[in-house]
């Protein structure tokens, strides 16, 4: 059983089958990219609506032992998380009502600089913000997980420092492997692993490289050296994949309401709307199933291979997560 620490995109009940299918305990969902608080609510209304609908292969959870319970009845667990602070629309005491409802992950900026801080995408990336020292403060007491995946580098850092507990960088890659804006540089895998934070290690192409998405052990390599870097307490599952999003989604994602023009997000000119995806996951997210044997096969040992799949998520969320 793994735990992937991101999935984006339509969920239906053939998708919550194949998360059976393909051995996912948990996975953290996105609720949103650039919603104001409204519409987060409405977005956390939809959701809840569609795991009633789809009972018998998913539930929401708060806390691990919501996750192990869940995994129990032989279910997916769902945690409810956002790309942005947006959500919070600038009102501190909102961080604590949105995880009253269950929200437990959510990341800082998303591409672009916000009242937090700054994203990956920015030419300067001022830092973490005195707002956003009060939002990351406010997250720690609230029990939700900071994620600084499309987080700028200063701010990163300067979240991690800041943080009164371990933070994520829920889906993205080493730099130093593939270089991207959206990955990571080494000092912030270190910064992580000297901490206690987690990095999942994502699929989508356009930060993966065509090299590691052509099977699954060559991106159980990148796995492998990413552990060399990091130390294999740092590095976990977090693989960005999409289910059936469309030209509309990617626009969403990509311009939002901020700009006029075309942005390419993750991609560049010329390339397709939507990034094939890897070659190992052509039968969809049940593939995720793969990767334990893939792993074994370069080299992981049993324990090792538990840590990367659940243990290292399971460990973050222990010292993170609002108990109930």
């Amino acid at each position: 059983m793994l735990i992937d620490g991101l999935q984006c995109g339509h969920f239906t009940p053939e998708v919550f089958t194949a998360l059976r299918r393909g051995n996912i305990a948990a996975v953290t969902v996105t609720c949103g990219f650039w919603e104001d608080p409204m519409e987060s609510f409405d977005a956390l209304g939809r959701w809840r609506d569609l795991i009633a609908e789809n009972a018998e292969t998913c539930a929401v959870a708060r806390t691990p032992a919501e996750i192990d319970a869940v995994n129990a009845s032989d279910r997916t667990a769902i945690i409810l998380g956002f790309q942005n602070t947006d959500l919070f629309g600038g009102r501190i005491r909102l961080v604590e009502m949105f995880a009253e409802l269950g929200v437990r992950v959510v990341q800082l900026t998303y591409n672009n600089q916000n009242a937090v801080g700054g994203s990956c995408y920015e030419p300067n990336d001022g830092g973490l913000a005195r707002f956003g020292r009060e939002v990351v403060r406010e997250m720690n007491r609230a029990g939700m997980l900071i994620d600084c995946s499309h987080v700028g580098e200063r701010t990163t850092l300067e979240a991690i420092a800041h943080s009164e507990k371990p933070i994520a960088v829920t889906h993205a890659n080493a730099t130093s492997l593939v270089p991207h804006s959206r990955n990571k540089q080494d000092a912030i895998l270190h910064a992580l692993r000297d901490t206690g934070g987690v990095m999942g290690c994502a699929v989508y192409r356009n930060i993966t490289g065509d090299y590691y998405c052509a099977s699954v052990r060559n991106w159980c390599e990148m796995v492998a050296r990413t552990v060399d870097i990091a130390g294999i307490d740092t590095v976990a599952i977090g693989t960005d994949y999409g289910h059936d999003n469309t030209p509309a989604d990617y626009a969403w994602m990509r311009m939002g309401r901020w700009t006029r023009g075309i942005d390419h997000g993750a991609s560049s000119a010329g390339k397709p709307v939507k990034t094939p995806k890897a070659e190992w996951l052509a039968e969809g997210v049940s593939g995720l199933g793969q990767i334990p044997d893939g792993l074994r096969e370069v080299g992981f040992q049993p324990p090792e291979i538990e840590k990367i799949i659940r243990g290292n998520w399971m460990r973050l969320y222990a010292a993170t997560f609002r108990p109930n």
